[in-house]
């Protein structure tokens, strides 16, 4: 039987999975590592990193299964959006990547809307200029590190170095490319008119494919060290959004992905190019053809609780900590927790924006503490459900969740009650991989189409409905929203002091 790998090259690890043509796993691994923060507010990582851990874990799953690399017919790719790689003439790698949660980029933001104007920024690329987005890092490095930028000649996305590593094609996917905000939504490719306003060469920039196409083939030295037949064909992929978003078969409008990782996602499909006026909300192509996607992220939402539980209860494990929590009454007996550890992105774009908790007094326990942290990451997931249906976005059939934080029946009814829908599991639990996986499988024509794919492999395993605690969150919610207003001022006070 034909297998198909896919690859994840994520902010902490590069994962390969590898599964049959019918979509069952076969073999996951998984090769970690850190970045780094130089400076307060920066974040970045060496690509080598992403390569050494791609070719660790693709030969760990072949010899994990024992499938013959010549049975592989595909190789899918993701990872983490919107880092910079800077490459030389000769494809050398020229600093450390920017990566998407680094946050020295707001005076280039400011450069961006001045050159293009907002309005017509969010017009041509469905978003705003953003600290985390490709196109300000552009401009850091050429305003600050103007050595570096004399001597770039392309620009990658970090899943794109692997891609590069792979088969020595520069290449990228569309749903990638639309969060750099060098693209043009509508037309699905690189936008004339934002490349000449920040006066960034066109020719720097990889060509771009729709998720399932095949962008190249395995070199000889690829194969050499990654154990992979000289040939095989790479597929554009997409971010690791959108392909979590396939690996859980969010791919029409009307099903809306819930992931609950060290960020929080909301992730909705469309059948056209949907732009939030104010560019609060991200708008992006999706990996698969001719469809896009409407996304709010938060940036703290299961890694708020792993903050809180490493700072606050070090050495417990989370089933432990969390177990208290559920008797706590819904609403933590008036404590709000404000998730906004590292900075924020939707509904506020301000990287300035801290966490808090309010309302505590001496009769607040640990286990309050614990319940309002799930429930204050619940009710920042909702701030992007409200943005979808003010600005329009009314079809919400089912919400599938997934990530880490998805295992906890506790968090999952929390949920289910802020949101007031139904919260629903899946069969496939690795996400972004498998997602790349299923699209390497349909470039191979086993699939017609994405969603015959998703269809054939992805099935729901449980629902979680909302419950009586649904009124007290919904009574609840406005306070919550309240807190950001009224800490603005101190936060932009304290922001020195990063």
């Amino acid at each position: 039987m034909a297998h198909f790998v896919g690859i994840d090259a994520s902010t902490t690890a590069t994962k390969a999975l590898l599964i049959r043509a019918d979509g069952q796993v076969v073999a996951v691994a998984s090769s970690e590592y850190t970045y780094e923060t130089p400076q307060p507010l920066w974040s970045e990582q060496h690509p080598d990193l992403w390569w050494r851990g791609a070719i660790d874990s693709i030969r760990q799953v072949l010899a994990q299964s024992g499938v013959d690399p010549a049975d592989v017919k595909g190789v899918g790719l993701t990872g983490q959006m919107h880092g910079l790689v800077l490459l030389d003439v000769a494809g050398e790698v020229l600093r450390p990547a920017i990566l998407w949660n680094d946050q020295r980029t707001a005076a280039e933001c400011d450069e961006i809307r001045q050159r293009l104007s907002r309005e017509r920024l969010i017009q041509i690329t469905g978003n705003d200029a953003l600290t985390g987005f490709t196109a300000p890092k552009v401009l850091w490095v050429r305003n600050h590190e103007p050595q570096v930028f004399a001597r770039a000649r392309h620009i990658l996305l970090p899943k794109d170095y692997v891609r590069y590593r792979l088969t020595g094609d520069y290449a990228t996917d569309k749903a990638g490319a639309a969060g750099t905000i060098l693209f043009d939504l509508a037309a699905r490719d690189w936008s004339p008119a934002v490349l000449a306003a920040l006066d960034i060469p066109a020719a720097w920039l990889p060509r771009t494919h729709e998720g399932p196409e095949v962008t190249g083939v395995i070199s000889a030295e690829a194969a050499a060290v990654t154990g992979l037949k000289a040939g095989t064909p790479v597929v554009a992929g997409g971010g690791d959004q959108a392909a979590q978003a396939v690996g859980v078969g969010a791919v029409e409008p009307g099903i809306v992905a819930l992931t609950l990782g060290t960020s929080g996602v909301v992730f909705a499909s469309t059948g056209q190019p949907f732009i939030e006026p104010e560019g609060r909300l991200h708008a992006f192509c999706h990996a698969v053809p001719g469809r896009w996607h409407l996304m709010g992220v938060m940036l703290s939402a299961a890694g708020s609780l792993r903050w809180y539980r490493d700072t606050l209860a070090s050495g417990m494990g989370f089933d432990t900590l969390l177990a208290p929590a559920a008797a706590v009454p819904p609403g933590s007996e008036g404590l709000l927790f404000l998730p906004y550890l590292t900075g924020e992105r939707t509904p506020h774009p301000d990287p300035l924006a801290r966490g808090a908790f309010v309302g505590l007094t001496v009769r607040h326990t640990q286990a309050h503490l614990t319940r309002a942290v799930l429930e204050g990451v619940a009710y920042g997931l909702r701030d992007g459900f409200e943005l979808m249906r003010a600005a329009g976005l009314t079809e919400i059939r089912q919400v599938r969740v997934s990530g880490g934080g998805a295992k906890s029946p506790l968090w999952r009814q929390i949920l289910a009650d802020v949101l007031d829908a139904e919260l629903v599991t899946v069969n496939t639990t690795e996400g972004a991989a498998y997602g790349a996986a299923l699209l390497a499988a349909t470039g191979a024509g086993v699939y017609p189409n994405v969603d015959t794919a998703c269809a054939a492999a992805i099935r729901v395993t449980g629902s979680t409905a909302p419950g009586p605690a649904r009124a007290v969150y919904e009574s609840l919610y406005p306070l919550y929203r309240n807190l950001y207003p009224a800490l603005r001022t101190t936060f932009d006070a304290l922001g020195p002091n990063l």
